[in-house]
């Protein structure tokens, strides 16, 4: 079991390089393919869009085929994904690719994260999503030295690619851990349907939870480098940089909140995560200058660190183990949607305001957020 953990811990890191790329680079590609900044909300959405499909029929799909096959298949998707974006010149290509991203990142989310909650503790789910945080903060560093020593975006997306290539090489090697495990999870999985899932109580509600959740961490990563060259001055290069430390916050978070989790239950992880993303969005619109920047930043990564993990690794707690693999394919789905629709939406507003809203807009859905969890949690207590 620890070498398949470890596997899984490699495949997440590889998942955060790629999902962390775009927002790094646009700044430096929406020049070249001649189109308007807030044009990446569309890339994003179309790849977030993709992986609304496996998220929701993922109970479904690894029933059938068993947690590694649908891995694989997923890292096949993103690696072809990846290595035609290194060879794309056009928005339109860009656009086309996304759909095999979207769908590859969705299937190895899903299956992973389902295969965690039901096998592994609380601290392993977090570090399991620290792990992708190392490679969402990786990824934006590559970019940034291919940007700056080569001066191509493509080809930072190409060595993103090749990593993604090894650990399908990795997975084929490992297909006899497998075996075992996804066996007795199959006994235990219900086969009720998506009907059923959404009439538990307390469900619908946490649907909206994770898509609040993911629409703070997806706007902030992929237009926080806009906010801070277009409204603040910050150099192209830097923003990049700076991103990272975001992403770095939500890595350094997930990795000291697995010890955490010992003490904490994921109900109160959740509490504290919201806290500190509100305390890092206050930080960001201190009238300071520049110097609140990347701590502003850093916080608010930090504060998403145990959020996410710890929704998903209580899923199985508050709804039944029989439906979890329904369930967090549909928490991921709504995860999904919000990641598809949001940042175009917030991209279109910013041609009305100006990015100067993006502190706001992401202030008022944490508000949401916080508001229909507290609800969820209140329900689920009243039917246990």
């Amino acid at each position: 079991m620890i070498t398949l953990l470890i596997l899984i811990y490699l495949s997440f890191i590889s998942l955060g390089l790629g999902d962390s790329q775009l927002g790094a680079a646009w700044p430096s590609m929406f020049g070249l393919l001649n189109v308007p900044l807030h044009y990446a909300g569309f890339i994003s959405m179309i790849s977030a869009g993709g992986t609304v499909v496996p998220a929701v029929f993922g109970g479904k799909i690894i029933k059938r085929f068993g947690t590694v096959k649908v891995v694989v298949s997923g890292f096949l998707l993103s690696a072809s994904a990846l290595l035609g974006f290194s060879f794309s010149s056009s928005f339109i290509t860009l656009c086309l690719f996304a759909v095999p991203l979207g769908l590859g990142g969705g299937a190895i989310d899903v299956s992973l994260n389902n295969y965690v909650a039901l096998h592994y503790k609380a601290r392993h789910m977090s570090w399991l999503h620290c792990f992708w945080g190392v490679g969402a903060s990786l990824g934006p560093i590559i970019m940034s030295a291919f940007l700056l020593h080569r001066n191509s975006w493509n080809e930072g997306y190409r060595a993103i690619g090749l990593i993604h290539l090894c650990i399908i090489a990795l997975l084929f090697l490992s297909l006899s851990l497998w075996k075992k495990s996804d066996s007795e999870s199959s006994k235990k999985s219900s086969s009720a349907g998506l009907k059923k899932a959404l009439s538990i109580i307390g469900v619908k509600g946490a649907l909206l939870v994770f898509f609040c959740y993911c629409t703070i961490e997806t706007l902030t990563g992929l237009w926080g480098a806009s906010y801070l060259v277009e409204v603040r001055g910050i150099s192209k290069e830097t923003a990049a940089a700076a991103i990272s430390l975001y992403f770095f916050g939500i890595t350094s978070g997930r990795f000291i909140s697995g010890f955490i989790t010992m003490k904490l239950n994921n109900r109160q992880m959740v509490r504290i995560g919201q806290i500190i993303i509100a305390c890092g969005i206050v930080t960001l619109v201190l009238p300071f200058g520049n110097s609140t920047l990347f701590p502003g930043l850093f916080m608010i990564g930090l504060g998403c660190a145990p959020i996410f993990p710890s929704l998903l690794h209580e899923t199985p707690k508050n709804f039944g183990k029989e439906y979890s693999h329904i369930i967090i394919g549909l928490q991921m789905g709504c995860a999904y949607i919000g990641t598809s629709i949001m940042p175009p939406i917030f991209g279109w507003l910013t041609s009305f305001a100006s990015f100067k809203i993006f502190p706001v807009f992401i202030g008022v859905v944490l508000v949401i957020k916080v508001i229909v969890a507290e609800v969820m949690n209140k329900k689920v207590d009243g039917i246990k």
